[in-house]
């Protein structure tokens, strides 16, 4: 079962990454694009260099002033400067050219050059971390203030027509960093979830698999092997037991093909009755708890598919390994330490037992894992009064809620009559 993944109108693949270097010419064309949409603010510089009444000296120095501001610019929006250490001189250099840059220029060539403190502040806001940023462009507005009081015929309306621009186009680029930063965040969220929902589901598929198989492909072994053992002499003998393998090749390719899809929840009575085949072919005795012939009370679906799971892995434990003669199957209530109520599956044996250097295998292992997702655990250890083996699954215990069709007796709290008297 696949992950879904879902597309988001913040893609950060679709986003201008502001301080990257772009990683396609689709991100190339993006953020060209995007500064040329700032460039739109220069027009004013540009055209007052391009009139006949600018000197060639003037002429020179605002058209190369205005390259080495603009390649400031661009070096900002292009290198990848997150990666620099905060204090490197790579990462403030064209910072500090531009701001240089701002206050000659429009100190030289006239006030239509404040526009150059919008790019400044914006270049702060990508260069700077926030709690320097938040300083450095109110002083960016500062400067605009200061420079623009050079010229008294624009003292009336530069604050609202500067100022204010280069204030709040500062913040507004915290503020798309912002967005960007947490919409790739949200992407790697989004990536990692998905990397553990697929691990998950093939964890989960390995264990179907491990058990399903293991069950299935044990009974096969040894009906055949029976089979073998009949065949000279009891050909009709061997005949069932080669029916009997057919039928459980068929029902292990179903359980594998639910297995896949997901779809696969055991039943108690199902694993019971599989049980009880297999131990009978391995010629292993069993008794079963009267508890779990009837239908089992307080198990939800889940809590019954794990000890489903539990029962059919201790059976194939008991006829692959233990080397038993029998075989018991309790179902009983208990309360643990935690105050918790629980039902807990044991099913003993009188073989060879656990072994002190013994460690559990994957089948134990996934077992664990099934039980903790429904809050249950696993204890296994030698078998009460014998030689052998014994496993015990815990599962919470759900108690129904009262339906309310069920009516509440409602105690009588009059006093009783005296002497008898209604």
């Amino acid at each position: 079962m696949r992950p879904v993944e879902t597309k988001s109108a913040f893609d950060d693949r679709n986003l201008v990454l502001i301080g990257q270097r772009p990683r396609s010419r689709r991100q190339a064309l993006r953020k060209s694009m995007w500064i040329a949409v700032w460039l739109l603010y220069l027009a004013g510089p540009v055209g007052e260099l391009s009139s006949h009444g600018v000197g060639t000296a003037q002429r020179v120095w605002g058209f190369t002033g205005l390259a080495l501001f603009l390649l400031s610019y661009v070096v900002l929006i292009f290198r990848h400067v997150w990666r620099k250490p905060p204090n490197a001189p790579q990462r403030y250099a064209p910072l500090a050219a531009m701001v240089v840059l701002s206050v000659a220029l429009t100190w030289t060539l006239g006030f239509s050059w404040l526009v150059l403190f919008i790019f400044t502040s914006v270049a702060s806001a990508v260069v700077l971390p926030w709690r320097r940023s938040r300083w450095a462009i109110p002083l960016v507005t500062a400067l605009v203030i200061a420079v623009g009081a050079r010229y008294p015929e624009i003292r009336n309306y530069y604050l609202f027509a500067y100022a204010l621009p280069a204030l709040g186009s500062g913040f507004v680029m915290i503020g798309v960093q912002s967005l960007i930063r947490t919409t790739q965040e949200l992407r790697t969220a989004r990536e990692e979830v998905a990397r553990l929902a697929a691990n998950e589901e093939r964890l989960r598929l390995a264990r179907d698999l491990h058990d399903l198989l293991g069950h299935s492909l044990s009974l096969i072994t040894l009906k055949s092997e029976l089979a073998g053992r009949m065949l000279p002499g009891r050909p009709e003998d061997a005949a069932q037991q080669v029916a009997d393998i057919e039928q459980v090749s068929r029902q292990a390719l179903v359980d594998v093909r639910e297995a896949v899809t997901g779809y696969r929840r055991p039943r108690l009575a199902v694993e019971l009755a599989g049980a009880r085949a297999a131990l009978r072919t391995a010629g292993i005795a069993l008794t079963v708890d009267p508890a779990l012939e009837d239908e089992p009370r307080g198990l939800t679906a889940d809590t019954e598919g794990a000890l489903a799971w539990a029962l059919r892995e201790a059976i194939t434990n008991v006829v692959r390994h233990s080397g038993a003669r029998r075989c018991e199957l309790l179902l009983t209530e208990e309360w643990e330490a935690d105050d918790r109520h629980y039902l807990c599956l044991t099913v003993n044996d009188d073989g060879n037992g656990p072994l002190r250097t013994q460690r559990d295998g994957n089948g134990l292992n996934g077992l664990r894992e099934r039980l903790a997702l429904t809050d249950g655990h696993l204890e296994t250890g030698p078998a009460p009064g014998s030689r052998g083996f014994a496993l015990r699954a815990y599962v919470p215990r759900h108690t129904p809620a009262p339906t309310p069709d069920t009516p509440t007796p409602i105690p009588d709290t009059s006093p009783e009559p005296a002497n008898g008297q209604l």
